[in-house]
This record gives C-alpha cells, sequence and structure tokens, in this order.
C-alpha cells in the first residue's frame, strides 16, 4: 500500500495542482483574470441568486386565457369533424367558461353528430404509472338539437398541466438567450413556475420578455376603417390597437386571410438599410413559406397588419408577393426592444398567457453579505479542523491537513471548471465536506495505533492501517453519495445546491484524504526509515 510507482505519484501531484490551477481564478480581480492565457482555466465559480443577487418571478398561467385558447381550438375541431369531415350543418355558441353549444340543421344527422362529436375527447389516466381509472377530458350533454360539449374538471386540470410543461420549455429557451448563467426554472404546484436568474438586476426586462405569450400573425386588414368612433366593428373583422399610436385597426378574422406565426424557423433582430432603424428579420419553414406567399400574392397593393398579442406592430402595404418566405417586422423599436423581440419569437409562443403573482429582486449587498458569513464559517470550521488533527495526531496531524488544504482547492477547483452555481446550501456542503475530510484519515490513524499495539512493526502497522481502513472507507463515503446522488434527484434549486457540492466533496475526499495522505506518508517513511510512529 505505500509503494507508488513514478507515474501514479506523478498523476496524484498533477491532479492537485490542477485543482489549484482551477481555483486560483476565484482569488483574483478581474481584470487580472482577463490577462489570464486562453489555454488556463479563468472562470471563477458562478454564484446563486442568493449570493450575487439577481431578479426572482412567479408565474401562474392565467386560466381565463387558456380557457378561451381550448374554446377556440374546440370550436375548430368542432368545424373540422362535422362540416369538412361529414358536411353536417351546424352552428357553434361559445360560453366564457371555454364550452361550446352546436346546434345541428338537420334533426336527422343529431345522432350521427353527437356520435362524431365524441371522438374529439380523449382519456385520461387519473393514478400513477397509468394505474389509475381514465376519465374523459370533454363531458357531453344532449338536448333535442343541441349539443353541449364542456372541459372536465380533470380534463381542465390536464390542459394546465400541459400548458406549464411547454411553458417550462419556452421559458428556458427565452432565458438561456439572454445569456444569463445558471438559471432556476422550475415547476411550482399545478399552474405555477418559478423563475430566479442570478445576476439579472433589470426586472422590467424579464417580466416583459416572460409576459409575452409571443402569438405572432399576419392578417389582412378590412376593406373599410374606422372613420369615426361610432363606427362598429363589420362582421368578420376585429378590432386591435396599433403600436404606432396612429390608431386602432380592423383586420380580418377569417382563416383565409390570416397566417400563424407558428411556421417561423428564425427571427433575428437587425436594421433597416433605408433608414438604419431597428427591425426584427423573419423566416418561414416550407409550410409557411407557401401559405405566406400565397397571401401576398392574392392580396398585392393591399395593407396586411403584422400582429403581436393582439397588438398591431405595422400595417404595411403589400407591393409584390413576397415569396422567398422571409420578411421585416419594425415599429419604432428600440434595440433591446428589438433584441427581446427576436427572442420571443424564436423560442416560440407560449400556450397560455402567463401573470406574475410575485416579483422580488435581490440586491448584491444581501450577497456579499452572505458570501463574506459563508466565508467566516469556512475558515472558522476548517482552522477548528486543523487543529484538532495536530493536537490528536501529530506529525500524522500535519499530513492529514496538507491533505484537507488540497481537498479544498480541488473542490473549488472542479465547482469552477464545471460552472456548477454556488448558493448558501452549496456553501454548508463545503463546510460539512471539510468536517467529513478527515474521517477518512481518522479511521486510517486509529487503524495505525491499534496495529502498533499489537506489537506490529512501524512499517507493517502504516502499511496494515492503510489496507484495513479502505474497506471501512469507502462503505462509509459511498454511503453518504447515495444520499447525495438521490438529493439532486429529487430535489430542486438550494437543495440541488447542497447535494453537488457534497457529492463532488466526498469523491475528492476520498482522493485527498486516502490516495495523497497514503503518498505522503510513503515519502516521510522512505526519508526518515522511522523506529516509532508518532502517532
Amino acid at each position: 500500500m505505500l509503494h507508488f510507482s513514478k507515474w501514479k505519484a506523478f498523476s496524484a501531484v498533477a491532479i492537485v495542482l490542477a485543482g489549484f490551477v482551477m481555483a486560483l481564478p476565484n482569488v483574483l480581480s478581474e481584470q487580472t483574470r482577463s490577462m489570464i492565457p486562453g489555454f488556463l482555466p479563468s472562470t471563477p465559480v458562478t454564484l446563486g441568486l442568493d449570493l450575487q443577487g439577481g431578479s426572482h418571478v412567479l408565474l401562474e398561467v392565467d386560466k381565463v386565457d387558456l380557457r378561451q385558447t381550448l374554446a377556440k381550438q374546440l370550436r375548430g375541431d368542432i368545424r373540422q369533424t362535422l362540416w369538412l369531415d361529414r358536411k353536417i350543418k351546424h352552428t357553434v355558441a361559445a360560453r366564457g367558461n371555454g364550452s361550446a353549444v352546436v346546434r345541428i340543421s338537420d334533426p336527422a344527422k343529431v345522432e350521427e353528430a353527437f356520435e362524431a362529436l365524441q371522438t374529439l375527447s380523449q382519456s385520461v389516466n387519473t393514478g400513477f404509472f397509468n394505474q389509475g381509472a381514465d376519465v374523459q377530458e370533454m363531458e357531453f350533454e344532449r338536448q333535442g338539437d343541441a349539443i353541449t360539449i364542456s372541459f372536465s374538471e380533470t380534463g381542465l386540470e390536464q390542459k394546465i398541466s400541459r400548458a406549464v410543461e411547454q411553458s417550462l420549455e419556452i421559458i428556458g429557451r427565452r432565458i438561456n438567450a439572454l445569456g444569463t448563467t445558471e438559471p432556476t426554472i422550475q415547476r411550482q404546484g399545478v399552474d405555477r413556475i418559478l423563475v430566479q436568474v442570478p445576476g439579472l438586476q433589470d426586472p422590467e426586462r424579464l417580466k416583459t420578455i416572460l409576459g409575452q405569450t409571443a402569438k405572432l400573425t399576419f392578417q389582412l386588414l378590412c376593406e373599410s376603417q374606422r372613420t369615426s368612433a361610432d363606427e362598429r366593428v363589420p362582421v368578420g373583422c376585429d378590432e386591435l390597437v396599433s403600436r404606432e399610436g396612429g390608431g386602432d385597426y380592423w383586420v380580418q378574422t377569417s382563416r383565409r386571410a390570416t397566417v400563424d406565426g407558428a411556421d417561423l424557423v428564425d427571427a433575428q433582430p437587425a436594421f433597416d438599410s433605408r433608414n438604419g432603424e431597428p427591425i426584427v428579420t423573419f423566416r418561414f419553414n416550407t409550410k409557411g413559406a407557401q401559405l405566406f406567399g400565397r397571401l401576398t400574392q392574392a392580396n398585392v397593393n393591399r395593407p396586411f397588419a403584422i400582429v403581436l398579442d393582439k397588438e398591431v406592430m405595422s400595417a404595411p402595404v403589400i407591393n409584390e408577393p413576397i415569396l422567398g418566405g422571409t420578411g421585416q417586422i419594425s415599429g419604432n423599436f428600440s434595440v433591446e426592444e428589438v433584441n427581446d423581440l427576436a427572442i420571443v419569437l424564436r423560442s416560440g409562443a407560449l400556450p397560455a398567457k402567463l401573470e406574475i403573482v410575485e416579483e422580488r429582486t435581490v440586491g448584491p449587498s444581501l450577497g456579499s453579505d452572505s458570501v463574506r458569513a459563508g466565508f467566516i464559517a469556512c475558515v472558522i470550521g476548517l482552522i477548528a479542523v486543523l487543529i484538532f488533527m495536530i493536537v490528536t495526531y501529530g506529525l500524522f496531524g500535519v499530513f492529514a491537513n496538507i491533505a484537507l488544504i488540497s481537498n479544498l482547492l480541488l473542490l473549488i477547483g472542479v465547482l469552477s471548471l464545471l460552472q456548477a452555481t454556488l448558493t448558501l446550501p452549496g456553501i454548508a456542503g463545503i463546510v460539512l465536506t471539510l468536517g467529513m475530510a478527515v474521517d477518512s484519515n481518522v479511521l486510517v490513524f486509529e487503524r495505525i495505533r491499534e496495529e502498533v499495539r499489537n506489537g506490529r512493526s512501524p512499517l507493517n502497522a502504516i502499511e496494515t492501517g492503510f489496507s484495513k481502513a479502505l474497506g471501512t472507507i469507502l462503505d462509509a463515503n459511498i454511503t453518504t453519495f447515495i444520499a447525495a446522488v438521490i438529493l439532486f434527484g429529487l430535489g430542486s434549486g438550494p437543495i440541488r445546491g447542497f447535494a453537488v457540492t457534497l457529492g463532488l466533496g466526498i469523491m475528492t475526499t476520498v482522493f485527498t484524504a486516502y490516495t495523497l495522505t497514503r503518498l505522503i506518508v510513503a515519502w516521510w517513511v522512505r526519508q526518515s526509515r522511522p523506529k516509532t510512529v508518532p502517532l
């Protein structure tokens, strides 16, 4: 156990030196780090929201908006099922709770229509691992020629759950496009999403990006536009506000006159070559390009509106067919607004509107206080452990302390290399690691004492102590590592931060407290040829 080949000894020392180099940027100023050569690590540990400050936002799905969206989708599905597929004449009246009443024009086809509409409902399993009862997401009621369709409570909860899952992915793409480091985006309860962005001190910009549903449509303007405030909105048109402040617009709501922004594949900020104003350029996929091409080809010299979240961004005139599937959006934007708009368009539209129910900005002063308190705790814990080991084990305690300091540097270096986010619970994990790091040395040293008392020679006692303690060291650390993995898998946010530092600390502890300490003891034995063990 005390024999080390040259390559093993070199590897152990090289790992410790690499950890020192990776941890070094954490104590250097930003100016000094900028002068570090590119082939050397220069990134410090990423601090979490509770340490460096940032923005905290809690979002909730707008159930009223979701019901309206579901009702609109339901009307489209009803039309597709009854008229387009079966040529059954009908009328549809929507209700405020998301339900719809369908009246069948031909009494002889009511039964056929009722059976056809029931195919719109899907079964929802209410148990874990699909072991529960199947419940239909829609409820149907027939009275004469009228069929009422509404979402069941289970079906509505399922729709909300799916909306939250889709929103999590879309929000993640929007936040990551901002270039922030290690944001926290997680679900809370049934219909809420927690967003924490460390280092972002502009909550208004974050709210703007998160709050935009980003439903983009291209709609033709109606033939007649309002000339006085008393005029009614024409049939088949909708009144939308204008972002440019030039009055409201009447836009057509027919599908034939509308192209959906769901077929966008890219959106980028740019500048108009004619006047230099910030714009957003966009590009459709093949399907969207064909639809957009047909719309513009059939309506040359007519104005059409670019609508984002029911607000007209601009209303240009179609001078010629746009067949390439590309275009641009202008509207007196600032450079930052153009960047944010491109982000939300690229990431896609949210399935439902999200309301901000809680917002909080964590200032850097709180973070600096937390860092200072955590640093003091680490220093006190480290000094206490160093003193205890020297008092208890003498020279061998010095060896253990060298391994302990190496362990701390290696742990911080690995956290910097992985760009892991360090939070207050993470600092607690480091402090706990310092306390646990000497456990392996204590096991080895106590075993060596026991072997000396049994009459073994110093060399034999040291050899036996390291070999016999290895199994116990591995057992103790593997069980703790399993607990850290479970915490990381089942926990979230701060719990995960604690689990990461604890898990990494266990791996560095096993290496430094056993392998590095054994290497130091082997060098000492080779140099001094001791007659007694100085424990």
